[in-house]
């Protein structure tokens, strides 16, 4: 079969109704649903629809992830907060952070809060577009499992760790700078996986520092510590990896000193004896109020003129386009938005096997007509 397309309404409908399903309240399963739609609305497949079923129904059912969110407040001073998760919806806690941090930037011009013990909360660009919509910066990010190796290094150590930034502009679309601390995440070998394509050479090191592509045994290797995730940059000093790696680091402890919660090999998902376990993530969100600098406005109308500045530059020999960040996930919703979200063999097998274990008999699916 080849992909599908179902409309924005169903889907949504949909989504919500099989978190719901798997016991998660109806507002939260609302949020959830917009945080996982928000990847495919952006077209970043690796994230939405592709992850519904084996990374928060499958963990819900498997009891390392509570369908009901505890969002602890442990400290709070007017301009920050510690949360306590609970390892509840990672999309609940995500929200109710980001706009704890937005809430207290609007109050006091700056917000921090910080996470413990939460479960993947989706795309990071979500939250930094939070505040952009709210005329705000919005910062994030998140540790993970371990999956990149340290510059000269062979073991997975540090997470895909995403260091997320978003600016309001004067234009139709934000600036969002959404994406991994390594060559590629680990969400994207999962899609490699389901679609039967092979990793490219140079992302996924083993533990004889060769290159590895079969994406299938990749991810076991990853889970057994037998490969690793390549740094942003490559491996070792000539592509300047050590970037990545530094910024990995940078996000790792941001995401677990703070709060005073897990990092590293801690986040692996399994315990001693190899069972499945709570993940125990950690996140940060920043909110930065312009108005408490140079106004809104102009703000927004400098980072526009830096863009289109950017943009309209010379462009290498045989180039049509020159891109922002943000810009292409623009383009993707415009040509999405009259029709729906794509969804490939496996995502459709996936999303009737869910339909049909929680009684949701009221979706038929285009590849069922």
């Amino acid at each position: 079969m080849a992909k599908q397309i179902v409309d924005w309404k169903t889907i949504y409908a949909f989504v919500e109704d099989a978190f719901v399903g798997a016991g998660v309240p109806r507002e939260d399963a609302k949020i959830c649903a917009d945080v996982l739609l928000e990847s495919d609305k952006r077209g970043i497949e690796s994230h939405g629809c592709n992850r519904f079923k084996p990374i928060y129904i499958d963990r819900i059912e498997d009891g390392i992830q509570n369908p009901v969110t505890n969002f602890e407040i442990v400290r709070e001073t007017k301009t920050t907060a510690v949360i306590d998760g609970h390892d509840g919806m990672g999309q609940v806690i995500g929200h109710r952070a980001m706009q704890m941090a937005i809430d207290k930037a609007k109050e006091f011009g700056l917000g921090m809060t910080v996470v413990r013990n939460s479960c993947h909360y989706g795309i990071a660009g979500y939250y930094a577009t939070m505040a952009t919509r709210q005329g705000l910066i919005g910062i994030t990010g998140t540790n993970a499992r371990p999956s990149i190796a340290p510059t000269f290094g062979v073991e997975n150590m540090l997470g895909t760790n995403p260091l997320t930034v978003g600016f309001p502009t004067d234009e139709d679309f934000p600036f969002v700078l959404d994406c991994a601390t390594s060559i590629v995440q680990r969400g994207k070998t999962e899609y490699y996986a389901r679609i039967g394509k092979d990793t490219p050479v140079g992302q996924v090191i083993g533990r004889d520092g060769k290159a590895l592509t079969d994406s299938n045994a990749i991810l076991q290797m990853l889970n057994t510590g037998e490969a690793a995730l390549a740094p942003l940059g490559g491996i070792g000093e000539e592509l300047a990896g050590y970037k990545g790696y530094g910024y990995a680091t940078v996000v790792e402890v941001l995401s677990a000193a703070l709060q005073a919660g897990n990092y590293l090999k801690m986040l692996g998902g399994f315990g001693e004896d190899g069972e499945k376990i709570p993940y125990h993530l950690g996140h940060f969100f920043i909110a930065i109020d312009p108005e408490a600098f140079v106004g809104l406005d102009s703000f927004k109308k400098t980072t526009g003129n830096i863009l289109r500045n950017l943009r309209a530059s010379a462009k290498a020999p045989g180039e049509k386009r020159i891109y922002t960040a943000g810009e292409k996930e623009y383009l993707v919703w415009l040509e999405r938005k009259d029709s729906g979200v794509p969804v490939n063999d496996a995502v459709q097998a996936e999303f009737s096997k869910v339909r049909d274990k929680l009684g949701l008999t009221q979706y038929v699916f285009p590849w069922e007509k």
